[in-house]
């Protein structure tokens, strides 16, 4: 039997490093094209300007981009990309052709195919091999181009992942080896890529080789949409990769940290081709091949490195230079895979053999926060983003939404506040958890979450069938599946029913859909004890019983479970319902139960529950006496309810106005701008010294910490949005001013930036 290409590129990458092209743009500017070159007959008569639509040049000249191609494979090239980099619906829509993106996208995948095929008879031990480029496109879905909104997106997912799938099925009929969406500065439009290939390979029955790059952008180390480089791998590891790399915005010196990091974190093949140094002052790219072959040569020394080749400015002296130097290195030996569960916000999540119980805060919830439920029914998102912040604060690990109301639009909702949280970076740099009983609702919900999500839940109460429907659909995205220990005859109660279905579950999702173990985290439903009826009274023991038993049959996955369930019939006081969750979780935990949906920040310590109320309490979770509820009851009756409301600290309101706006600023507090502002009005001479004077002091510590990578893209957001609410207070008093003065006739300075 034939080796499919995935098998081959395998065999290859372990052998020697490949090498990739260089530069299509760089070499595109290099023929000095002209607005006739874009038009050529065909589009003669086409409403909008053509020049700069480098991919339409796959149609109106394609010999310049088959020679490009030749010059590349001439220096030394296994991997030639297609033209197609901006050849989907969302990008053409700027010169107002998309309908031709299909064709464009064959007609690439066809002039690269018959280069490549070309190279390879001259050569047959060397075969080359052609990646459908596709790009970031010009729309970003993690972040608001509306800094007054931040809620707003100028695209939603499907509208990309639509787009994303119509360039992709043209690049596979055209002949392409493997997929390459690259250039990712936003981790969620990339999985709206992935969602879109496996889509179409399900469609076609098919796979090809996928292999994915990201981007750095700055100094902070993290993609323009905050992540990390570990949680933007962690979000994206779904897709099973050929290889994963880093590509675009920096030049190989300052991609080192960044590689050194994804070859030790990466359990695929890593892949880097960066530009040709940083642009100079007119945006050129001065680096000499020998230097960027040099800087990827310590690379490959390092043991980093099994693809290398160039971005932008990189030309086929790049990658000849490049070429030579890596025949002379190894290719890097792919780490074993680690199989701790791992999720992801902003920042990364690993649930390691030593790590402390995973506390999922649950007061963003409308079914279990009547505050919450409140603040979302009245529109208050503000309000109800502090919900979210108090519970990162007061030690969330994880943070579970669930927005299931009557009298909402969960799905709307739902969106909205995920769109929002992505906006807060203290709060989105920890993963989510979407929580509903609609599945439409958690689907909808992680099309807005960038990071690695945790769906809760799926169960097999609506059969098998409709089981594996759900899950296949949750792995498209990546997330981590809460299975409920529910089946078609409805919930389970004792420990057999609860250990039988899911193993029966584990045993679907692992040998049928392939979820990794640590993707599965499964409830074996925590229930309300000391409720007055006798069944009931033996509900925290089969958990406890359930929890070691699911952890024996079911390696490697994980236990949870909404701990203020258990309580609940003391619903209103407080002490009494501490004491039992702090009491349920020790045992629990040394049960095996590895996460929880708990009230963070608000949980008892189980060394410092009074011991006869502890006594009381461990009476009711073992079921050790029949008067045990009774007990209970009788001694709830004698305590009054307490609470521990985290207090925000405000010692920074006792500083100067200066140094308040400042904070303010640096922080991306709005609460007190206004005020602050106006104080420091009654202060300043005019309006203008203040914003030249504190709030342009504030900006440049922003642009300071910026520029160290010490703060990164969405906190600088928040800082924007601040500096705007300020000025747009302070814009009454200086149109005031500007009337009450003659024109000064000085000249006006206009800027603009890209």
């Amino acid at each position: 039997m034939a080796k499919s290409t995935q098998e081959i590129l395998t065999s290859l990458l372990k052998d020697r490093i490949l090498i990739m092209d260089g530069a299509m743009g760089t070499m595109i500017q290099g023929y000095k094209l002209t607005e006739d070159d874009y038009r050529g007959r065909r589009f003669q008569d086409h409403p909008q300007d053509l020049k700069g639509n480098n991919d339409l040049l796959s149609l109106t000249r394609p010999d310049v981009i088959e020679e490009i191609h030749r010059e590349f494979l001439a220096a030394g090239a296994d991997l030639i990309e297609t033209n197609t980099f901006n050849a989907q619906a969302i990008s053409q829509a700027d010169y107002a052709t998309g309908s031709l993106v299909y064709e464009l996208n064959v007609e690439s995948a066809k002039i690269a195919r018959q280069a490549a095929a070309e190279a390879t008879s001259l050569n047959p031990n060397k075969p080359r091999f052609v990646l459908g480029s596709i790009g970031p496109m010009n729309r970003t879905l993690s972040l608001s181009p509306d800094v007054n909104n931040p809620a707003f997106r100028a695209v939603t997912f499907d509208e990309v992942k639509d787009a994303y799938k119509e360039q992709a099925r043209g690049l596979v009929d055209g002949g392409v080896d493997a997929l390459l969406p690259e250039t990712t500065f936003d981790t969620l439009n990339l999985k709206a890529a992935i969602v879109a290939i496996e889509e179409l390979f399900a469609e076609r029955g098919q796979r090809l080789p996928v292999m994915l790059s990201l981007t750095i952008t700055d100094k902070s180390g993290r993609t323009l949409s905050g992540q990390t480089l570990d949680a933007a791998w962690i979000s994206i590891a779904h897709a099973r990769p050929i290889s994963v790399g880093l590509n675009c915005a920096l030049g190989a010196n300052e991609m080192r940290p960044y590689v050194e990091e994804l070859s030790q974190i990466a359990p695929v093949f890593v892949s880097c081709y960066p530009n040709a140094g940083l642009p100079n002052a007119f945006g050129e790219y001065d680096e000499l091949p020998q230097d960027t072959a040099r800087i990827l040569d310590e690379f490959a020394a390092e043991g980093w490195l099994n693809i290398a080749g160039g971005c932008c400015g990189t030309r086929p002296e790049h990658v000849q230079a490049i070429a030579e130097a890596m025949a002379k290195r190894s290719p890097r030996q792919v780490p074993a895979p680690r199989p701790y569960p791992r999720y992801s916000g902003l920042e990364p999540l690993v649930l390691r053999p030593e790590s402390n119980f995973i506390m999922i805060g649950e007061r963003t919830n409308v079914t279990g926060s009547k505050r919450f439920a409140r603040l979302i029914k009245r529109e208050k998102y503000e309000t109800a983003l502090e919900v979210a912040l108090d519970q990162v604060r007061g030690g969330a690990n994880i943070l579970d939404v669930n927005m299931d109301e009557g009298l909402l639009d969960s799905e709307e909702v739902m969106a909205k506040f995920l769109k929002l949280i992505a906006s807060e970076p203290e709060i989105s740099r920890l993963p989510i958890m979407v929580d509903s009983s609609k599945f439409s609702v958690i689907e909808n919900g992680l099309k807005w979450i960038q990071g690695k999500a945790i769906a809760n839940s799926i169960s097999l109460k609506e059969g098998e069938d409709a089981f594996r429907d759900k899950a296949r659909i949750l792995q498209r995205y990546g997330a981590g599946v809460v299975v409920m220990a529910f089946d078609e005859s409805g919930q389970a109660v004792d420990a057999d029913e609860k250990v039988a279905i899911c193993e029966r579950a584990y045993r679907i999702l692992t040998q049928e859909i392939g979820f990794a173990p640590e993707e599965i985290i499964f409830d074996p439903n925590i229930l309300a004890i000391a409720t007055g009826m006798e069944e009931h009274n033996s509900y925290a023991k089969a958990f406890f019983e359930a929890t070691r038993r699911i952890k024996e049959v079911c390696p490697g996955a994980q236990v949870s479970g909404g701990v203020s369930n258990l309580s609940f019939s003391f619903r209103g006081n407080n002490t009494v319902r501490e004491a039992m969750n702090a009491a349920f979780l020790y045992h629990a935990i040394n049960a095996g139960m590895d996460m929880g949906i708990v009230n963070a920040g608000q949980l008892e310590v189980y060394a410092e529950i009074p011991k006869d109320l502890l006594e009381l309490t461990e009476d009711v979770l073992f079921d050790r006496r029949a008067d045990a509820t009774e007990r209970l009851v009788d001694f709830a009756a004698t305590v009054t309810s307490k609470s521990k409301n985290r207090q925000e600290d405000l010692a920074w309101r006792d500083a100067s106005v200066e140094s308040r706006l400042s904070h303010a600023l640096i922080k991306g507090i709005v609460d007190h701008i206004e005020s602050d502002v106006e104080e420091a009005r009654l202060k300043y001479s005019r309006p203008i010294r203040i914003i030249e004077g504190p709030l342009m002091d504030g900006m440049n510590i922003v642009g300071d910490l910026f520029g160290s990578g010490k703060m990164f893209l969405p906190q600088v957001v928040k800082s924007a949005r601040v500096m705007k609410r300020a000025v747009a207070y302070l814009e009454p008093f200086m149109e005031d001013e500007k009337e009450g003065l003659e024109d000064s006739g000085r000249p006006k300075v206009l800027l603009a930036t890209v």
